[in-house]
């Protein structure tokens, strides 16, 4: 008897629906999520709107894909960060450079989240962001917190007020950042991290 392929072990399948997650992606970050059609993506992926259903069973889904796959990434990495053998300055410097990666690397994803986290909360589905909008927060707070106990940032800083500062600074940069300009990620991190730690004093 002939044996089936499961369809989330194909790898043609696999390459198929991370291709038209990106597609999806793309468009959610242009046009908003609401303004973005399954036509929309369909047609972008040049396929019949009935195909896509073939691999997704709403936009819904996509999206939630797209955000989870993403926030597993880079959380991952904040936990390796807040594991490891780096002293506090070092630390937050990595942090703020991993989240400046993220935004290079995953722009559409970034945008997304910034832009339509408020509107996917009203579904239950998407309860798990404002999970992850507080574990960001313990991220940073942890980070602050450790830097101002070994005596390598001020001790009258007001810690939740930094963390607002940086959450905020540092991923509107979305709205602005574009690989391959004039600087690379990694540069705006490193300036980025001059002006926070060092100030613009001359």
């Amino acid at each position: 008897m002939a044996q089936t392929t499961d369809p989330a072990t194909n790898p043609v399948t696999n390459s198929r629906r991370a291709e038209l997650l990106a597609i999806a992606a793309r468009l959610f970050a242009e046009k908003g999520f609401k303004n973005t059609t399954v036509r929309d993506i369909a047609d972008a992926a040049g396929i019949l709107s009935g195909s896509l259903y073939h691999h997704f069973d709403s936009k819904e889904s996509m999206v939630d894909e797209i955000l989870r796959t993403f926030q597993e990434e880079l959380f991952g990495q904040y936990d390796e960060i807040l594991a490891g053998d780096l002293d506090p300055r070092a630390k937050l410097e990595r942090a703020v450079v991993v989240s400046f990666e993220a935004i290079d690397k995953h722009r559409d994803e970034v945008a997304i989240f910034q832009n339509e986290a408020a509107h996917l909360l009203t579904f239950d589905r998407f309860a798990y962001l404002a999970d992850r909008n507080q574990q960001s927060r313990e991220v940073w707070l942890t980070l602050l917190r450790n830097g101002v106990d070994a005596g390598v940032l001020r001790d009258d800083l007001d810690l939740e007020l930094t963390y607002r500062f940086i959450r905020d600074t540092v991923w509107v940069a979305v709205s602005w950042y574009r690989p391959g300009g004039r600087r690379t990620h990694t540069e705006i991190a490193r300036q980025y991290l001059s002006i926070l730690l060092e100030g613009i004093r001359s």
